[in-house]
């Protein structure tokens, strides 16, 4: 299908806790998991379909767990370095938000991953804020955005804090509102710095309306991602081979997009 294969957005859990965690997120999105979270399992997902590498993080719920997060995302990254590229976690409420950015750059790890649904915060708060500005631009930050249930991360709020901190790199996961497909394709387009990835997306779009968004955000800001362990890595890729996309932008959205994004170096 391509050269390489980049899945941009995968969740994984230290294996006691992994099957728990990801019954819980089945819960709150109200969908059957058939997939466990354990690292394990991601690995034997990405080489039954040819996934070269993926961006792994998890989120922290409460303050306390940012640097255990942080320390099993890096000791993955450390395990599986050709496999793996390690997004880190924060919490607005944490201490030490300053130090803690400055030791996940010192870790290597490549961006930072925020739920604000799981972690109660609204993203254009001044507590949100100040991550932003503490980061200043070091890092990208990849959110969850939109849930028609709740109005922490909507893509009008998204588009918000993107034209508030202009020198930061955004990606609004899931086309930019999950959910909200309509309203993100109303607000994001055109913001310079703003990119999408596609998961958790598919399950509610036809392959037309899919294709639709690709070229509305631009091909080139399109990133692949199955959202594990939400869906399998096969049903995804095959989604995306039914949108019919040229094969130059399926190269994109697959992998060169992403590795341009994280200077990852693939050729």
């Amino acid at each position: 299908m391509a050269k390489y294969i980049i899945d941009s957005h995968a969740h994984i859990f230290p294996q006691k806790i992994a099957e728990k965690a990801t019954i819980n997120i089945g819960k709150f999105y109200d969908i059957v998991m058939d997939l466990n979270g354990s690292v394990d399992m991601l690995l034997a997902q990405a080489e039954k379909v040819g996934i070269t590498k993926s961006v792994v993080h998890s989120v922290a719920t409460v303050p306390q767990q940012v640097c255990s997060i942080n320390d099993f995302i890096h000791s993955q990254v450390e395990l599986y370095p050709d496999k793996f590229i390690g997004f880190a976690s924060l919490h607005p409420d944490m201490e030490g938000l300053s130090e803690e950015v400055d030791r996940i750059i010192s870790m290597g790890l490549k961006g930072i991953k925020l739920h604000p649904d799981f972690q109660n915060f609204a993203i254009d708060e001044d507590r949100a804020c100040r991550m932003y500005e503490i980061v200043d631009g070091r890092l990208p930050f990849l959110f969850h955005t939109g849930d028609y249930r709740y109005k922490y991360s909507n893509p009008d709020i998204m588009g918000r804090v993107a034209d508030m901190f202009p020198n930061t790199k955004f990606i609004a996961a899931h086309f930019g509102g999950w959910s909200e497909w309509d309203k993100a394709a109303e607000c994001l387009p055109g913001k310079k710095n703003v990119w999408v990835d596609c998961s958790s997306s598919f399950f509610q779009l036809t392959p037309e309306r899919a294709r639709e968004l690709v070229y509305l955000f631009g091909v080139d800001r399109v990133f692949f991602g199955t959202d594990y362990p939400m869906w399998t890595a096969k049903g995804e890729l095959d989604f995306l081979k039914s949108m019919n996309l040229p094969c130059e932008d399926m190269e994109k959205i697959l992998w060169r997009n992403i590795n341009d994004f994280l200077s990852l170096g693939l050729e």
